[in-house]
């Protein structure tokens, strides 16, 4: 069978190689003149750091057949991510933590004080079923956390008000009562030694996998292939004509140093007066590599146009109700599935990306031997 796979990024890769590998032939485009999507990471001419083109991609699962199909593409480098924050003239360790707890109030707490401190003296108990992103903050942290984290720091990446937020963004930010300052708590974590594209390009590189970039879709190209998989936009794919869902896009203004600029990965900023969300420094990712230039991004978030690369699915209720319209559109459609963040218009990380693609490339193999339709999504994007 011959497949055509709309975009060259983790889902469109690991698809085609899985069909590839069962035999098929796999055709995969993409509008952008490089395949990795959003993953896509180049040497900088200047510095000749390793630079995360459209934002830092730090990889940690607890799926270990995940964990261990990336290595099989690529060598992965330990790598812990340790976040910092310039709040109120201050440097903290987030998430928060015993330090950033004892370090904000001034105390020497041990984790059990500190667990009690916060419960029955900072915490709002009055809120006993949070259903805003504001509500569940002053819940868990009380007001002065999450002013000093999180108010100014989600205002401006979200470009609205914290009660207009679902609790549930805040639910998978943890509150840790030890001095971990590690941000991530999965079972595998690190980085590919040499960046993301060169695995991409050894997930794609297979003699049944053709890679075309540069290439816009067009209807028509179907018509030559048994089964499309669409990792584009869902509305794009219908032209937007039951109108735009909505995201939030990111500016980076990049900018070089000698040595070393902040000392760490990512520095948050969580004061509403700077306009910028976070500076990330690019070789701390790649800390097994020596430089004596330095990349430095500042991130900027806004709402998303429609000639701007879409990030983050903003997922409220209007963007919802136009999700199910969507969705039952694409339903009634036949000879294609919708993949990966813009196709499902839910926000994943990259193991995610990659079991959901896995495991679409084995239903469409299943539904082809069992002679029944593939349906338009694996994974319910409702």
């Amino acid at each position: 069978m011959k497949f055509l796979l709309v975009g060259a990024g983790l889902s469109g890769a690991v698809i085609g190689r899985k069909l590839a590998e069962a035999g098929h032939s796999a055709t995969v485009i993409d509008g952008r003149d490089h395949i990795g999507g959003n993953c896509y990471t180049t040497r900088d001419a200047e510095t000749d750091v390793m630079v995360h083109v459209y934002g830092p991609h730090i990889f940690h699962t607890d799926d270990e057949e995940v964990w261990n199909y990336v290595n099989s593409f690529t060598t992965f480098m330990p790598y812990k991510n340790r976040v910092k924050t310039t709040s109120q003239g201050q440097v903290f360790s987030l998430p928060i933590n015993l330090h950033t707890i004892n370090q904000y109030y001034n105390k020497t707490l041990r984790p059990a004080e500190a667990r009690d401190f916060i419960e029955n003296e900072i915490a709002d108990k009055s809120i006993t079923d949070p259903q805003t992103f504001e509500e569940q903050a002053m819940r868990f942290v009380g007001p002065d956390l999450y002013e000093a984290f999180f108010k100014g720091y989600t205002e401006k990446q979200w470009g609205c008000s914290p009660t207009e937020l679902p609790a549930s963004i805040l639910k998978r930010l943890p509150v840790r009562f030890n001095y971990d300052d590690n941000y991530f708590f999965h079972a595998f974590q690190g980085m590919p030694e040499n960046g993301y594209t060169p695995m991409i390009e050894a997930i794609l590189d297979h003699p049944s996998i053709e890679v075309k970039l540069g290439t816009l879709y067009d209807p028509a190209m179907a018509e030559g292939y048994d089964h499309v998989f669409w990792s584009g936009p869902l509305d794009g794919y219908f032209d937007y004509e039951l109108g735009r869902l909505g995201y939030r896009t990111l500016d980076f203004e990049k900018f070089t140093e000698t040595g070393d600029y902040q000392g760490c990965a990512v520095m948050n900023y969580g004061d509403r007066d700077v306009p910028y969300t976070r500076i990330t420094e690019h070789k701390h990712f790649a800390p097994w590599e020596s430089h004596e230039g330095t990349v430095c991004y500042k991130e900027f978030s806004r709402s998303c146009e429609p000639e701007d690369i879409p990030y983050y699915p903003i997922r409220q209720v209007k963007e919802k109700a136009l999700l199910a319209d969507y969705v039952e559109k694409a339903q009634a459609t036949s000879g294609v599935t919708f993949v990966g963040r813009l196709g499902t218009y839910r926000y994943l990380d990259m193991d995610v990306t990659i079991r959901e693609a896995l495991d679409t490339a084995d239903a469409f193999l299943k539904h082809a031997q069992d002679g029944t339709a593939m349906p338009a999504f694996v994974m319910n994007p409702l």
